[in-house]
């Protein structure tokens, strides 16, 4: 995006200009607004900011900070508040604007002082709501960073991981910690730039100037609707395409594991059975029918989890049978097979690299553990992208993001971000924002944001106060112990 010359990449609070002072004076009862316009006539220097004088406006004082911050991230997507100009000055705020807009990624960052025009149990949500732009959102508040985001465009857990990896890097630094993860979402996110970040700059224009623009806003709000409806419907036609190639991988994998119920060739009433061989018999059968009834209930491409979390579920059911029938010890319930999930739960882990990616633990089924002992390749699993190639699920597209969380996601412990580590489906591992189809040559991305939606958004995407969105357990992350531990 292209800066109209002398325009500041990053905001501060803004400042009444003399035009908007002129047209607010035209525009409001007079001596309405006496202190703001000798403000602006006086020569206030665009982008300072001097909190009114107590008996003229307390009341916008309160939450005047908060509605600067907002103002400034719907026209710009660096905001730092004057009062916190130490934590990142100038400069520096210019440069990361610059990368963000350059990158075309919907990403807002607001560096804050932590006083009480900020409350940190409401800071995200409120922010977001006075913005009303999707994206995501990270805030460094005082010495504190965390961050939010739709989860259409960074899945919570995927900000979760990003927050943690950042606050693990650089311990004690919010100023560094919000760089890093800037630099890493803007490399998940897909592009979105919002429009009214394509405007003019200046020092803008203060809430109260707004008073005399009412009928432009009634304009620009029709507008912002017809948007919004648009985007709905590209995204919903997006998650429908999504969920139909889902669909032929998921229908697969439920008639491999009915066929090897098929090959069990157990029966309840065979001699040598015993109740805990029923009861595991019973589970397998289970979870073939509830997976059957879970896809057909799939109306979204997430959906897809529930599936392939109830097919993990019952494969180790099978083995646990098989370990029973055959009198050996109970196997440990450990991931399935990464290569290929239909290879049942893994009995090792070993070391391995995707081409050219990093080296990494990975579960492995015993076949899988022999031919890489060998020198060969594993048994991978294979599925048709929309460029009518087969490929590793691995390095499909983030579109299957959902159905490699069934399988690995389920016994927690952060398994999935090391597995996908530098793969396609690293950035967007679980949720909405998994749905689009992209294998990193240019075919395509996964959803972006930038679209205008008001207040309409799922408040759980930027729930809890500040400082609960980063890691788990409130640690900053960490990924647990081994498989199985």
């Amino acid at each position: 995006m292209k800066v109209a010359p002398g325009r500041p990449r990053h905001r501060t609070a803004p400042a009444l200009t003399a035009a908007s002072a002129a047209l607010l004076l035209a525009a409001a009862p007079a001596g309405a607004v006496a202190v703001p316009a000798a403000h602006a006539a006086a020569g206030h220097p665009p982008g300072a900011y001097d909190a009114p004088p107590a008996a003229a406006g307390s009341v916008a004082r309160d939450e005047g900070g908060l509605q600067a911050a907002a103002d400034a991230l719907s026209k710009g997507p660096v905001y730092v508040d004057p009062r916190a100009a130490d934590q990142l000055p100038a400069g520096q705020a210019d440069a990361l604007a610059k990368d963000i807009e350059e990158a075309g990624k919907p990403v807002f960052v607001a560096v804050l002082p932590a006083t009480s025009e900020y409350p940190p149990a409401t800071l995200f949500e409120d922010l977001r709501t006075r913005v009303g732009i999707k994206g995501v959102y990270a805030v460094q508040l005082g010495d504190r960073f965390d961050a939010r985001a739709d989860g259409d465009v960074l899945s919570r857990e995927s900000v979760r991981h990003l927050v943690g990896a950042a606050q693990r890097a650089h311990p004690g630094d919010a100023t560094a910690q919000l760089k890093d993860f800037t630099a890493q979402a803007t490399k998940q996110v897909g592009k979105g730039t919002p429009e009214s970040w394509q405007g003019p700059g200046g020092a803008g224009i203060s809430s109260g100037a707004l008073v005399g623009l009412g009928a432009l806003v009634v304009l620009g709000a029709g507008g912002a609707y017809t948007v919004h409806r648009r985007a709905k419907r590209r995204r919903e036609a997006e998650e429908q395409a999504a969920l139909d190639s889902l669909r032929v991988v998921v229908d697969e994998d439920i008639t491999a594991y009915g066929e090897e119920l098929d090959r069990l060739d157990f029966r309840p009433g065979e001699p040598g059975a015993d109740d805990a061989m029923r009861a595991d018999y019973a589970h397998a059968l289970d979870a073939y029918e509830n997976a059957k009834q879970a896809m057909v209930r799939a109306r979204r491409p997430e959906d897809v989890r529930a599936v392939t979390e109830v097919l993990e579920d019952g494969r180790f059911a099978l083995a646990t049978l098989a370990a029973r029938r055959e009198d050996r010890p109970l196997p440990e319930r450990r991931p399935p097979c990464f290569f290929d999930p239909r290879h049942g739960p893994s009995v090792a882990d070993v070391q391995w690299a995707p081409a050219g990616g990093t080296e990494r633990t990975v579960p492995v089924c015993a076949a899988d553990q022999a031919r890489l002992a060998d020198g060969q390749e594993p048994m991978a699993r294979t599925v048709r992208t929309p460029y009518g190639e087969d490929r590793p699920y691995w390095d499909a597209g983030p579109v299957y993001a959902p159905w490699a969380g069934g399988y690995y996601g389920a016994l927690g412990g952060g398994l999935l971000p090391g597995l996908f580590l530098g793969t396609l489906l690293g950035s967007s591992m679980t949720g909405p924002a998994a749905y689009g189809w992209g294998d990193g040559v240019g075919h395509g991305d996964q959803f972006g944001g930038g679209d205008y939606s008001g207040g309409d958004f799922n408040s759980g995407d930027f729930g809890g106060g500040f400082g609960d969105g980063g890691g788990f357990g409130g640690d900053g992350g960490g990924f647990g112990g081994g498989f199985g531990d």
